[in-house]
C-alpha cells in the first residue's frame, strides 16, 4: 500500500464529515459507512467511517476514519478522526 495516497485519500473523505454540523453528525452517531476509493496508482482502496459519541451522550461526537487496501493492512488500517463539540468546534485543535 502507499501510504502517502492512502493518507491523502483518507484526509480528503474525512474533510468531507468535518464540514458536517454537529447536529447532522450526532443523529448519525452509531452508524459506520463503508466506501472503496481507486487511487490514482490503481490500488483499490477501502475506507471506513465510524461516529460515536466521545463520552457521554449528547456530548461530543469523534469521527474515526481507516484505510486500508484489503492486504495485510486491513488487519491494522491506517486511520484518523476528530471530535466534533456541540457548539460546533473541533476539540483539540
Amino acid at each position: 500500500m502507499n501510504k502517502e495516497e492512502a493518507r491523502a485519500i483518507l484526509a480528503q473523505r474525512l474533510g468531507c464529515y468535518r464540514e458536517w454540523r454537529y447536529d447532522k453528525l450526532a443523529a448519525r452517531v452509531g452508524s459506520c459507512d463503508v466506501e472503496e476509493v481507486a487511487g490514482s496508482s490503481g490500488v483499490a482502496y477501502q475506507l471506513e467511517f465510524q461516529i460515536v459519541w466521545d463520552g457521554k451522550r449528547g456530548g461530543d461526537v469523534r469521527v474515526l476514519g481507516g484505510i486500508d487496501d484489503g492486504g495485510l493492512r486491513a488487519f491494522l488500517p491506517l486511520t484518523d478522526d476528530f471530535i466534533m463539540a456541540p457548539d460546533g468546534r473541533f476539540v483539540g485543535e
